[in-house]
């Protein structure tokens, strides 16, 4: 499956490493730039592949409101404002410069996912069906099918076969998994995602039996049954 391609710009580096590490580990490809000149130039050579932005506004060169400007050009890719600047007039100069969403700083890692794939949704890049094996997902409205029978989840044990799903045929660590799917500041135990895995694989039934145990490691979503 091809990956989205996001461009994140941000002048603070450990936050542009930490957005785009949690961005990746959520399966979409990422470019960085730290400088407003550096994002137009990655965005010119690369204008075909990036499908969004995350803009922050306070750059060291030029502003993140002249880089929406230069972008707004030639280019209608969806544009997220990530900012300090909290201000509604700074939020409507954002909107009236063709932004198409603004998050304000400090913000949830899982709260910037939720605004990137409603963004998505609206310009027609994100499916809303997602379909593996028996399994079917209308994330959309977040519901799951196992053929035609609708199952009751809890948001994790949503949020978490939906990862699988995302990552099917890749070994995923348990630590990758908390990370992921409960943001970076979760600081339970790794042995929360065991007990949701248990949950989900009842859930889903023997006839689904897509998650496998790696051991010493942790998980591995295969879109068949076998006889592991």
């Amino acid at each position: 499956m091809k990956k989205i391609k996001i461009l994140v710009v941000d002048d603070e580096i450990k936050l542009l490493q930490t957005v785009t590490e949690f961005l990746t580990l959520q399966n979409f490809s990422v470019m960085q730039a730290s400088s407003g000149s550096e994002a137009l130039k990655i965005f010119t050579e690369n204008k075909k592949e990036i499908e969004l932005i995350l803009l922050d506004l306070m750059l060291p060169d030029i502003s993140g409101y002249s880089v929406l400007r230069e972008i707004r050009k030639t280019s209608d890719v969806p544009v997220i404002i990530l900012s300090a600047r909290s201000e509604v007039t700074d939020q409507m100069n954002g909107f009236e410069k063709g932004a198409d969403d603004y998050i304000t700083k400090p913000f949830s890692l899982g709260l910037v996912k939720l605004h990137i794939e409603a963004v998505l949704k609206r310009a027609g890049k994100m499916k809303n069906i997602l379909e593996c094996g028996k399994i079917k997902i209308e994330k959309g409205r977040q519901l799951v099918y196992r053929e035609d029978e609708m199952l009751e989840m809890t948001r994790r044990e949503y949020e978490l076969l939906l990862y699988f799903i995302e990552h099917k045929e890749t070994v995923l660590s348990r630590e990758t998994i908390l990370n992921a799917v409960w943001d970076y500041d979760y600081a339970g135990d790794v042995r929360t995602v065991d007990t949701l895995v248990k949950q989900i694989r009842k859930k889903l039934g023997d006839d689904c039996n897509y998650i496998h145990t790696v051991y010493g490691i942790g998980y591995l979503f295969e879109d068949k049954a076998d006889e592991k």
